[in-house]
């Protein structure tokens, strides 16, 4: 029963991980409108943006590693 409930956050397909990067970007873009609201002025807009910036690092590594056969 736990191998069928862990099947469901493995990311099989590219479409899985390209759900999961926009999730990601959403929060990150969320989280950097924050960031510009706290820190008024450049700080606030460098920290804006390693925001989306990370996502672009973990999101080329999602797609990387997703295989693209279907078996």
């Amino acid at each position: 029963m736990w191998t069928r409930i862990k099947r469901l956050f493995v990311i099989k397909t590219k479409f899985e991980a390209y759900l999961v990067i926009y999730g990601l970007a959403t929060g990150a873009v969320e989280r950097g409108l924050h960031y510009v609201e706290q820190m008024p002025g450049y700080p606030g807009w460098i920290m804006f943006a390693a925001c989306p910036v990370a996502v672009f690092m973990a999101g080329g590594r999602l797609i990387d590693s997703v295989s693209d056969r279907v078996d």
